[in-house]
């Protein structure tokens, strides 16, 4: 075991897990939170995508949990059905160290709801899933979480973009008063502040500022469409690039299926996900992925958030996302675990502003092309548009330099563009000395 772990104090069957996921030392978000959450305080743990929040609640609470207690211990709720089924799996690794048995049961929509039920009449220890299904066996008196001491609610900013904190908060109204609830999420929105405070007094709050906006492995590129077809330059890209395993990424259910049509009939080894997909077909999609049956994959924001797809080397934006925080999460799936990735972006005219804000942002792009199956460097994006402004500026100085004379002699106006033409050559060789 990392000796860096020892400081925590877990149990052994902790530490043989630690090692086994091959943990060196805790990330900065799990130095913040393990110590709170072992100690039993409320809290919520902010940090960007890939900074290790999910291990930062899992260790403290399999290490809390008591296995002569056949009751629900601590409840997981998470937004999507993939990320429930992840957080599910890492339960297993850790709870498989164990010499004593902890239990542990996933409940997602698309599942037979009255075998699940009737699968309850032992109660898991440890609950893992989506609000919805979790409130619905809540309510059909067939789950009791009046007895769990911990919630946790995962990817809580999604949580409220996708509707389900009222799904949360009735789960949380069914649990004691002294409930310890932590709240993972890498932004904090105005509109959830009202739930945190409804359940959360005086929480700890630990912030991990991001170093950089982005994962620092990550090369960012993007590529002009000029005047091709935008699905004919994303075939030649992604077979020039010949990936690990690539993801598309497009901001809708219809675009994705359109996208993968169009390169399955060009022959490439494509599988999609997104929410228009069944629950069963969802799952069979992450199973393929996970046995590396495709090499490439078309997927709406779905997979952007949390879920955490081994393997990729390259994410590829069909679309910019039109909320832009989306755009950190998407290439948040590449250069996990200190390896790096490469982000490259299909832009047009119309997404200028939007690069605008991303660099704002502090990502830092790279202006690249594809061209007959090479890839070339391109001139900064902003050179044209600094060069005309330039231009301007040189301009406009000329001319208030260079007065037309009071009284005028044959000739007056080319003296005068001479004299002009004379400044703007002297200051472009200053501005040239200056860049």
């Amino acid at each position: 075991m990392a000796i860096q772990f020892n400081q925590f104090q877990f149990k052994p069957f902790v530490n043989k897990a630690i090692e086994n996921l091959g943990f060196l030392e805790p990330t900065e978000i799990q130095k913040k939170m393990i110590p709170l959450i072992l100690k039993n305080k409320s809290a919520i743990g902010q940090s960007q995508t890939g900074t290790g929040k999910t291990h930062s609640y899992l260790l403290p609470i399999l290490d809390r949990v008591d296995p002569n207690s056949n009751q629900v211990q601590a409840v997981i709720t998470a937004p999507t059905r993939e990320l429930a089924q992840q957080i599910y799996g890492e339960v297993l690794k850790i709870a498989k160290e164990s010499d004593d048995e902890i239990t542990a049961r996933c409940f997602i929509g698309g599942t037979d709801k009255q075998r699940t039920i009737e699968k309850l009449k032992v109660q898991p220890q440890v609950v893992i899933g989506t609000p919805g299904r979790i409130n619905d066996l809540v309510n059909e008196q067939a789950l009791f979480v009046h007895t769990a001491i911990t919630l946790v609610v995962d990817e809580a900013d999604l949580m409220l973009d996708m509707g389900f904190i009222q799904d949360v908060d009735q789960i949380a109204g069914r649990m004691p008063e002294e409930l310890q609830m932590l709240v993972f999420s890498a932004t904090i929105p105005e509109k959830l502040k009202p739930f945190l405070k409804k359940y959360m007094e005086n929480p700890q709050y630990a912030h991990v500022e991001p170093e950089q906006i982005s994962a620092k492995n990550i090369h960012h590129y993007i590529v002009p469409t000029k005047s091709r077809k935008k699905i004919d330059l994303l075939h030649d890209m992604l077979v020039s690039l010949n990936p690990y395993l690539g993801i598309v990424f497009t901001n809708t259910k219809a675009k994705a299926d359109e996208v993968a049509d169009a390169l399955l009939e060009k022959g490439l080894k494509v599988g999609r996900l997104h929410g228009g997909l069944t629950p069963r077909d969802r799952k069979r999609v992450m199973k393929q992925i996970r046995d590396l049956e495709f090499q490439y994959i078309v997927a709406t924001d779905l997979a952007a958030r949390g879920i955490d797809i081994e393997g990729v080397s390259h994410i590829i934006n069909y679309e910019i996302p039109s909320d832009l925080d989306f755009y950190v999460h998407r290439t948040g799936r590449t250069a996990r675990a200190g390896s790096s990735g490469v982000a490259i972006t299909i832009y047009e005219a119309a997404d200028e502003d939007s690069l605008n804000q991303l660099e704002k942002m502090g990502i830092v792009f790279e202006h690249k092309d594809l061209q007959k199956g090479d890839w070339i460097d391109l001139h900064e994006r902003h050179k044209r548009k600094n060069r005309q402004k330039t231009d301007n500026e040189i301009d406009k100085k000329a001319k208030s330099l260079v007065r037309k004379p009071k009284k005028v002699k044959p000739g007056y106006k080319r003296k005068m563009k001479w004299e002009m033409d004379k400044i703007k050559k002297r200051e472009r060789r200053i501005q040239n000395k200056r860049k």
